[in-house]
């Protein structure tokens, strides 16, 4: 797990709506969502990190090995990174990003 991706404090958290990655919101300015960033672009965008991440979420899974973990296989993210993820977080992406997303062939669910 690289530090990049670990919250590097316990407030300002936010959630991806994609992928459920936790970060603080100056991180996710920073460095981007580290598996959406491809297509929700919120590196360098706060306006973006606002509508592509929630505050607002349930529990929290630190996955050091996702290719190993029963965890990872039952969430769904054992393809995912090592880091700090949601067990579920609630949230909508925006309509035109969800189109966006369609377009590409990538699946969404809120």
């Amino acid at each position: 797990m690289t530090l990049e991706t670990v919250p590097k404090a316990l407030w300002h958290l936010r959630a991806c709506l994609l992928c459920s990655l936790v970060k603080t919101i100056a991180q996710f300015e920073y460095d981007g969502c580290d598996h959406c960033d491809a297509y929700l672009q919120v590196k360098a965008n706060r306006e973006m990190v606002y509508d592509c991440t929630s505050s607002s979420f349930d529990g929290i899974i630190a996955m050091m090995n996702p290719e190993d973990s029963w965890l990872s296989k039952w969430q769904r993210v054992s393809n995912f990174k090592s880091g700090v993820y949601t067990v579920s977080v609630t949230g909508h992406l925006p309509q035109g990003i969800v189109r966006e997303l369609t377009s590409q062939g990538v699946a969404y669910k809120s």
